[in-house]
């Protein structure tokens, strides 16, 4: 796949010339006479993603934001548009993990080779995120900063529940603290990728997994009918139909609960969500005090949950006229220096494991909070990395949503759809 990407760059260097000045910001250069490199990102941490694009420039290059959607899938569909049509505009792009191996099979991203791989994966970087860079025993992407989510919750509300935060809890056990002490619970089920990270996460946290043998393609095996998918369909249906389920559940996503931890009344949530929120919430003095964490709640009592995993990947386009400096480019605004500087300022958590350690995030965090943060990510529970992810979380969105519809016939339902989807027996 690599070997034909070069040869297919060579072939269009004329007609991308000829596309420049037509596109947004295609031109490689600027007056001075210096390259420009047209870096893609999402909404996330824009301020100090300027400010590592102004630092990584050099004296061969200047390194260009352009903004991408807000919604994973509008970021998707934009980049997919452009690669596809082979544009040599596109430099870097901050990617949801779960694009790269669609973009890698693609053969819309440039890998990573010899020693600059060797520098991207190192054994720095915490497995759950090197592992999101990885497709076909190649490394096509730098791991920029990781995610995960873990359960925020007022501590008053968990001491009226009786529950005891040495101890991990259960779905189970979260949604009937809340419920019985007039609290609420937490979630993303509007329908849009973070409702199938929830899905995942609580049917891995089962044993399961939505597919098997992925690297087959269209012929995964599809899991979801299991007794995980039975599991994590009852959680959902049981806070649908609970008194902690909040009044927007069925288009909640990470910004909806936020408020509803220090309401004016009432005890306020427990809540799944993002690394983040400490920052969010940082500043509330009075209130602060109050929040408290916990590792992602278990699917099952007595077995270790699988939190989500997410971040951001700098992947390099394949059809860039200054790939060197490209993946130059990204290796600079990964650099350990840059992830510490995502999180202290924007709360975005790094993929290397040497940063948690750093003064600048011990000062930052509680020893406590970074501890959770690096051993959710590292034993989190990835999506299924497939060249055809976004088919397959279109597919799942669309009979698990919306929440209050969920039953023990969805994993049923859901499985039969995907197989038909993936076999294009059925259209989404």
């Amino acid at each position: 796949m690599r070997s034909g990407s070069r040869r297919r760059r060579t072939g269009v260097a004329v007609a991308a010339l000829a596309l420049c000045s037509s596109m947004l910001a295609a031109c490689s250069g600027d007056d001075s006479g210096k390259a420009t490199l047209n870096w893609y990102i999402n909404p996330d941490g824009q301020e100090t993603l300027n400010k590592l694009a102004d630092d990584c420039s050099t004296d061969d290059y200047d390194i260009e934001i352009q903004l991408l959607p807000a919604s994973a899938t509008d970021q998707r569909t934009q980049l997919a548009r452009r690669l596809a049509a082979e544009d040599s505009s596109t430099d870097l792009m901050s990617l949801d993990p779960v694009f790269v191996p669609e973009f890698a099979n693609a053969g819309w991203l440039a890998p990573f080779e010899g020693d600059l791989a060797d520098e991207v994966v190192d054994d720095d970087v915490l497995e759950g995120a090197a592992d999101t860079v990885m497709w076909e025993d190649e490394v096509v992407a730098a791991p920029q900063w990781a995610n995960t989510q873990v359960l925020w919750y007022r501590k008053s509300l968990a001491e009226a529940a009786g529950l005891d935060p040495e101890q991990p809890w259960t779905w189970d056990q979260v949604i009937e603290a809340a419920a019985e002490n007039g609290g609420t619970v937490g979630v993303q089920a509007n329908r849009y990728e973070a409702y199938v990270v929830w899905i995942n996460a609580m049917i891995m946290g089962a044993g399961g997994q939505m597919l098997e043998d992925t690297e087959a393609g269209r012929d995964a095996k599809v899991t979801i009918d299991t007794e995980a998918g039975a599991e994590a369909a009852r959680i959902i249906a049981k806070l649908a139909d609970s008194p902690a389920a909040q009044a927007d559940l069925t288009v909640s996503n990470e910004g909806t609960s936020l408020g509803q931890m220090f309401p004016e009344e009432g005890p306020g949530e427990f809540m799944v969500n993002w690394t983040f929120v400490y920052k969010n919430y940082e500043g509330q003095v009075d209130q602060f005090d109050d929040l408290g964490w916990a590792r992602y709640p278990a699917t099952v009592e007595g077995e270790e949950s699988r939190p989500p995993i997410g971040g951001i990947d700098i992947g390099v386009g394949a059809y860039s006229e200054n790939l060197e400096w490209a993946q130059q480019a990204a290796v600079c605004v990964t650099s350990p220096e840059a992830q510490s500087q995502l999180a202290v300022n924007e709360g975005l958590m790094p993929s290397r494991g040497s940063v948690y350690d750093s003064d600048e995030l011990k000062e930052a965090y509680p020893a406590d909070l970074l501890e959770l943060f690096r051993n959710s990510i590292d034993g989190g529970g990835p999506r299924p990395k497939s060249a055809f992810y976004s088919q397959i979380s279109s597919a799942v969105q669309s009979v698990w949503h919306s929440p209050d519809s969920v039953s023990e016939d969805t994993p049923g339902r859901s499985e039969s759809f995907l197989n038909d989807v993936l076999d294009g027996k059925r259209l989404l």
